[in-house]
C-alpha cells in the first residue's frame, strides 16, 4: 500500500470519515465480502459507503448491518440456484426480465430507503437517455441497487423517477469520487477488473478449472440451458419468422456467445475507465484481488472469491489501522 498523510484537522479530537468505493463486477463482487471481513478485523469502521452494480448490493446490505446474512446465502449457491434466477424475455431490451434478482436483493436489504440506512449509503447507475453517471441518494433502496446491477443486454434497464437507468460500471465502476463527495477523508477503494484484460492473475493460473476467461463456466453454461429451454417454449406456438430462426439457433448444440462477446466487451471498458479516472480520483488505499480466472456468473464460487478478496485486503487494512492509531 502506497505511503499517505493523514487529513489535517482544527479539531485533533477529530478522526478522519473513512469511505469505502466498491466496484463492479458480478459475481467478482463477492470478493467484496472477504474485504469487508479483513475491515471489521482490522478495527476500521467505515462511516460512509458508495457502491457500483455488485458493489451497491454489498455496499448496502453492509451499510445495514446484514452483511453475514448476505455471505451465508452466496456459499449456498449452486449452479441450480444460478439458473432458478433466469427469468428470460425476447423480445426485451435484456436477456432476464430480473423479477427473481429483485426478490433475492429484496429479501436481504436491510431497510426500505436510504434513510433508514445506519451508514450513509449512495449507489451508481447511468442513464441510457443522457450517458450521464446518476447517484441513487434517497427514495427507494430496492430499485436503486436493481438500476446499479443492470448489466447491458442481459439484465433489463430500470425505469426510475422517469430515468431509465442501467449498470453504473458504464461509468463509475470505482467510485471513488462518489465517496469523497460524501465527505471521506481516506478513500479505501476496491477494484474488482484490473487484470481482466491486462494478464494472468495468480488465481488464474492456479485455476485447472479454466483456460481462458472467454471459456463459459459450467453454471453459466448450465443457467444458460435453462434459460434457452424456457425461452423456446414459448417460441414455439409462434408463427413469426424472426421467432422461428431464433428457435433454431437456439437449437444448436451451443448457441452463439452472447454472453462472452458482452462480458468481454464490458470489461475492456470498464478496465479502461477505471484506469483513467484512478489516475485522477486516487483513493488512499487500493485494493485489487487476484480475479481474472472468474466470469460473470461464477456465484456458485464464493468461498474462493471471498478467501480472495479477504487476502488482498488484509495487509494494506492493516497498515491502514496502523497509521489511523498511531
Amino acid at each position: 500500500m502506497k505511503l499517505f498523510h493523514l487529513p489535517s484537522s482544527k479539531s485533533p479530537a477529530r478522526r478522519p470519515i473513512i469511505g469505502l468505493a466498491l466496484g463492479s463486477g458480478s459475481a467478482r463482487g463477492l470478493a467484496h465480502i472477504g474485504v469487508l471481513r479483513a475491515l471489521e478485523e482490522a478495527g476500521i469502521e467505515a462511516n460512509v459507503i458508495a457502491g457500483t452494480s455488485i458493489g451497491a448490493l454489498v455496499g448496502a446490505v453492509y451499510a445495514g448491518g446484514r452483511i453475514r446474512e448476505l455471505e451465508a446465502e452466496f456459499r449456498r449457491f449452486d449452479w441450480k440456484t444460478i439458473g432458478s434466477m433466469f427469468d428470460p424475455v425476447f423480445p426485451r431490451s435484456g436477456l432476464i426480465n430480473g423479477r427473481k434478482i429483485e426478490g433475492f436483493i429484496k429479501s436481504h436489504l436491510p431497510a426500505r430507503t436510504f434513510d433508514e440506512l445506519p451508514i450513509p449509503f449512495r449507489a451508481v447507475a447511468t442513464d441510457l437517455g443522457t450517458g450521464h453517471e446518476v447517484i441513487l441518494a434517497d427514495g427507494d433502496l430496492l430499485s436503486a441497487v436493481r438500476a446499479s446491477i443492470s448489466v447491458p443486454g442481459i439484465l433489463t434497464p430500470v425505469n426510475h423517477d422517469g430515468r431509465i437507468l442501467l449498470d453504473g460500471g458504464l461509468v463509475n465502476p470505482v467510485p471513488v469520487s462518489v465517496a469523497r463527495a460524501l465527505g471521506a477523508d481516506i478513500v479505501i477503494a476496491v477494484d474488482l477488473n484490473h487484470d481482466i484484460v491486462s494478464g494472468r492473475s495468480a488465481a488464474k493460473r492456479a485455476s485447472s478449472r479454466r483456460d481462458d476467461f472467454e471459456t463459459p463456466s459450467h453454471a453459466e453454461r448450465n443457467a444458460f440451458k435453462q434459460a434457452a429451454s424456457r425461452v423456446k417454449s414459448r417460441l414455439r406456438s409462434s408463427p413469426n419468422i424472426a421467432a422461428k430462426r431464433f428457435r433454431a439457433m437456439l437449437e444448436r448444440e451451443r448457441p452463439p456467445s452472447m454472453f462472452e462477446v458482452l462480458t468481454a466487451s464490458l470489461h475492456i471498458m470498464e478496465v479502461r475507465i477505471t484506469e483513467s479516472r484512478l489516475v485522477l480520483e486516487k483513493p488512499e488505499v487500493l485494493i485489487r484481488p487476484p480475479l481474472s480466472g472468474f466470469h460473470l456468473m461464477e456465484f456458485d464460487r464464493a468461498d474462493e472469491l471471498i478467501s480472495l478478496g479477504y487476502r488482498a485486503a488484509q495487509d494494506p487494512l492493516a497498515e491502514l489501522a496502523r497509521r489511523l492509531n498511531s
